[in-house]
């Protein structure tokens, strides 16, 4: 959690961290910005499929009250960002699905579950031209429109979910990120980027997102 907080805290954010039993609906109406953060897997249950047997079981209760929460920021055009498990968590409550295991779907796939070092670029994604996630990652990008990326997961994006479109892609295919267009600030990216907060890498994305909650911020009472 330290890696998460360091980096919204040096984009110039201030941050609370929640708890499963807090109210979502309260939860919402108090913040200016939501951050899902990685974990374990979400149960399949509630993308309507039987479970893989890789399945790791996120903590009890955290998938009720992470897509209750997600469906409520977005319904509110609460600035969002969402990152690896918290990545599949939005694309769920868009009512999307996922990729139960990647090594089962793809048997050509890259290695997506690179634990060390946790800020080892492993491989390059695409982004695409003219997205949310291209303008908020700024230098990250390079002149072919690629970035180059931690990884460390064995689930990823399936079919979005209503209003989602996927903005970035692996080399073999797999969804590195999803956003709503039209939305004030909604993105999900399936990497780590807080893992580089001690080095700057991806500064820009999370300047971005603090930037968009700012612009949340109740007038200063005079």
């Amino acid at each position: 959690m330290d890696d998460y907080v360091q980096s919204v805290e040096r984009a110039g954010g201030r941050v609370r961290v929640l708890d499963v039993g807090e109210s979502p609906r309260r939860v919402v109406g108090e913040i200016q910005g939501l951050l899902l953060t990685g974990g374990g897997d979400v149960d399949p249950v509630f993308y309507g499929e039987d479970r893989h047997p890789t399945l790791d079981d996120a903590e009890p209760g955290r998938d009720e009250f992470e897509i209750d929460l997600a469906r409520r920021a977005v319904s509110a055009d609460l600035p969002l960002l969402a990152i690896c498990r918290g990545a599949q968590v939005l694309n769920v409550a868009g009512g999307g699905s996922l990729v139960q295991d990647i090594p089962s779907f793809h048997s050509a796939a890259l290695a997506h579950s690179v634990a060390e070092p946790r800020d080892g670029r492993a491989h390059e994604v695409r982004i695409d031209p003219g997205s949310r996630l291209a303008r908020a990652l700024g230098s990250e990008v390079d002149a072919a429109g690629t970035c180059r990326v931690n990884t460390r997961h064995h689930q990823s994006i399936a079919r979005p979910g209503r209003g989602f479109v996927a903005t970035a892609r692996a080399p073999d295919g797999i969804v590195e990120a999803i956003e709503k267009p039209g939305a004030a600030w909604c993105v999900g990216v399936q990497w780590h980027p807080e893992n580089f907060c001690a080095t700057g890498g991806f500064r820009e994305l999370f300047e971005s997102f603090v930037s968009a909650a700012r612009e949340r911020m109740p007038p200063p009472h005079l």
